[in-house]
């Protein structure tokens, strides 16, 4: 299953978002960090608004953040909202439905459990799961959030003759 690029911007949107809690984040900062044209979030941000997962704020100094804490958005819950559907195959839209074996194939009803079990581990994730390495996602993005990543000294060796 391919998911549309209206949903792949949307988790992005959402992952840029956890990574600045208690913060407005901007259309243009999010077009800038994934380069994304921006026209095309202003559509994805408005749908993840309507479906609740984002808060927005009109005017000059506005922006969107979360609506909820990352671990309150399943991940099976952004995809249902944003994809247009899901009919895998013809038969699965009972009015449209044209396929003339179609009550007697068996392929409808594997389908629909393939689907349910896809949803079921989508729904397993949450939104802060995407964004457990919150530090090299910001040093990607350079969102301006302070990055403080910590390297392992390299053990110092003993000197040997002929080092200066």
């Amino acid at each position: 299953m391919k998911l549309t690029d209206f949903t792949d911007y949307g988790l992005r949107v959402l992952i840029y978002a956890a990574l600045r809690p208690n913060e407005l984040v901007t259309v243009q900062e999010i077009a800038q960090g994934f380069e994304i044209q921006r026209n095309h979030l202003v559509k994805v941000v408005v749908a993840l608004s309507r479906a609740g997962f984002l808060t927005t704020v009109r005017g000059r100094s506005g922006g969107m953040q979360l609506a909820r804490a990352p671990e309150k958005i399943r991940i099976g819950d952004v995809i249902r909202a944003m994809e247009p559907d899901f009919r895998v195959v013809e038969c699965f839209d009972i009015e449209s439905n044209q396929c003339a074996i179609t009550a007697s194939c068996g392929l409808r009803g594997i389908l629909s459990g393939a689907l349910k079990a896809y949803f079921e581990y989508l729904d397993r994730f949450s939104l802060a799961d995407l964004v457990v390495k919150r530090e090299s996602l910001i040093k990607v993005l350079d969102t301006g959030v302070p990055v403080r990543i910590v390297r392992p000294q390299k053990p110092s060796r003993p000197a040997r003759a002929g080092d200066n």
